[in-house]
């Protein structure tokens, strides 16, 4: 039989992992349905082709909304899989995508993609949104 000093530091790789696979599910779910969505809207025709600009500010506002609900879906997702500390999973999360996003703004500064207020808004709205998400996680208790 294992003693709590031995058991322990077998448990942090295991419990390592899954803190990373949930951050990582988390951010995963962001980026395929972000994409995903761009992609049928590109197909329909709502968008204009890939690598052309998207000027058009409702566009702008579109992809926006969605991004927005799929940033608190994100958390969400890191919340419901965190295997300890929901909220600093969570947190990690936004941290990722409030430095990813600013990279994003900077990047793409002088591209003329778009309006420049779109990247900042990403940028800007990852890290509450993806908070809220986590606070919309409430984890379901067993009736005894």
């Amino acid at each position: 039989m294992n003693s709590p000093a031995t058991a322990a530091p077998n448990a942090t790789p295991c419990r390592l992992g899954r803190s990373v696979a949930a951050i990582f599910l988390g951010f995963l779910a962001v980026v395929v349905l972000s994409l995903g969505t761009d992609q049928v809207l590109h197909v329909l025709n709502v968008y204009p082709p890939w690598g052309q600009p998207m000027h058009e500010p409702g566009l702008n506002l579109l992809a926006l909304a969605y991004r927005c609900v799929y940033t608190a879906v994100g958390g969400f997702i890191t919340a419901r899989f965190a295997p300890h500390a929901a909220t600093r999973h969570v947190l990690i999360l936004a941290a990722i995508g409030f430095a990813l996003g600013t990279l994003g703004v900077v990047g793409t500064w002088n591209m003329n993609l778009g309006p420049r207020w779109y990247p900042i808004a990403i940028a800007v709205t990852g890290a509450p949104l993806t908070w809220l998400g986590g606070l919309l996680y409430v984890p379901k208790r067993s009736a005894l």
